[in-house]
């Protein structure tokens, strides 16, 4: 899977939040607050360009002193949310 093009990771008043640019993201009109890892995430699969969850899971538990089966339930239910609100393909 990737990130969709047109949605952007900005720091506003201290907030990390995602945020749709452009012509595609026209009918997203929200902003989608994250925390401090999920912002890591979001940044990691923007590096990556096309990610899995075991991917990001494993670059969790490179960063973070995290076991891989936690690393890899954090990463779904993060992922997961992003699919929700459609700013992942």
């Amino acid at each position: 899977m990737k990130l969709k093009k047109g949605f952007v990771l900005r720091d506003v008043c201290g907030e990390k939040v995602i945020m749709g640019e452009g012509i595609g993201a026209l009918d997203f009109g929200r902003l989608l607050c994250l925390n401090e890892t999920a912002a890591w995430l979001w940044e990691k699969a923007e590096s990556l360009g096309e990610f899995t969850i075991e991917a990001l899971a494993e670059a969790l538990c490179n960063e973070y002193e995290v076991d891989l089966e936690r690393a890899k339930a954090d990463v779904s239910a993060i992922v997961g949310e992003w699919q929700k609100v459609k700013v992942v393909e």
